[in-house]
């Protein structure tokens, strides 16, 4: 048995450089099978363990212990319509990662994605292992979205998008699904699903013959965008906030509606509090 597969303390390596926010469990797998890792000198395999006296390189340099056991961090963004959810665009458009504040050591792991067209919540950490188990399937974390189709829509479709709906990718259905309101062609419901699949809510609305004019995603598991976070700007959470984003009861939420009267979970520096931490305006 190897000194590191013996020691205690010793994890996945792919484990330790996710924590370490060099990426997401699975880019990190590729670096390792392309063989771009390697522990006290030796080239590293997929599924090898690493205890903290080790020393680790990435395409040769070494990762060293400070950034190895970081301050977990995690900003909650609020995504305009108009970006991408990548970090450099061939065409030259907007990203997400424009706006996010600079990091000395590691880098920002977005959790999961919002399409162009797409405004509202998402989540970044610099911890690569977490962003991997908020987006895992089995999380079944909570998605809430509020979505304006154009036209009525007759409650048979309603039905219908409550129970099961053929997607390409198999089928697909919203949890809950409750109209909220609008006037003329333009009419709002209220949307939660429990995964994330791409483009998944348009998709549904899609399949049954209906248009969806805007949407934004207004809730992930427990936290709620707030009502003080304008578009294109970013908060960061307080451990408190962190704790509700890592609770293992993705169904229930801190808040179901953005409203100022919630319970606060720390304070946004230099305002008033607002429940996620300092905010970046």
């Amino acid at each position: 048995m190897s000194d590191s597969a013996s020691h205690p303390k010793s994890e996945k390596l792919q484990k330790v450089l996710a924590h370490a926010g060099l990426g997401s469990r699975r880019e990190l797998e590729q670096w390792i099978s392309d063989g771009r890792v390697s522990i006290d000198g030796k080239v590293a395999l997929l599924g090898a363990r690493v205890a903290p006296h080790q020393v680790i390189r990435v395409d040769g340099k070494i990762i060293s212990q400070s950034r190895l056991a970081p301050r977990r961090r995690v900003l909650m963004y609020y995504k305009p319509e108009g970006e991408v959810c990548t970090r450099s665009d061939p065409e030259g458009r907007p990203t997400v990662f424009d706006h996010l504040p600079p990091l000395r050591n590691g880098r920002w792991v977005a959790v999961g994605r919002l399409d162009l067209n797409t405004s509202g919540l998402l989540l970044f950490t610099t911890d690569g292992e977490l962003a991997n188990e908020l987006m895992h399937p089995s999380s079944r974390i909570e998605r809430e979205y509020a979505v304006r189709v154009l036209g009525e829509v007759k409650a048979e479709t309603l039905t219908q998008l409550r129970k099961d709906v053929m997607l390409e990718d198999g089928p697909a259905h919203f949890d809950t699904l409750e109209h909220t309101g609008g006037e003329g062609a333009n009419q709002w419901y209220r949307a939660v699903l429990h995964e994330g699949r791409n483009r998944e809510v348009r998709r549904l609305w899609e399949a049954v013959g209906v248009t969806v004019s805007r949407l934004t995603r207004t809730r992930f598991g427990a936290l709620t965008l707030p009502r003080a976070l304008r578009r294109g700007k970013w908060t960061e959470l307080d451990e408190s906030a962190i704790a509700l984003l890592t609770q293992k009861t993705p169904s229930s939420p801190a808040g179901r509606k953005r409203s100022g009267k919630k319970k606060t979970a720390g304070r946004t520096g230099g305002q008033r509090k607002q429940g996620y931490g300092r905010r970046r305006s």
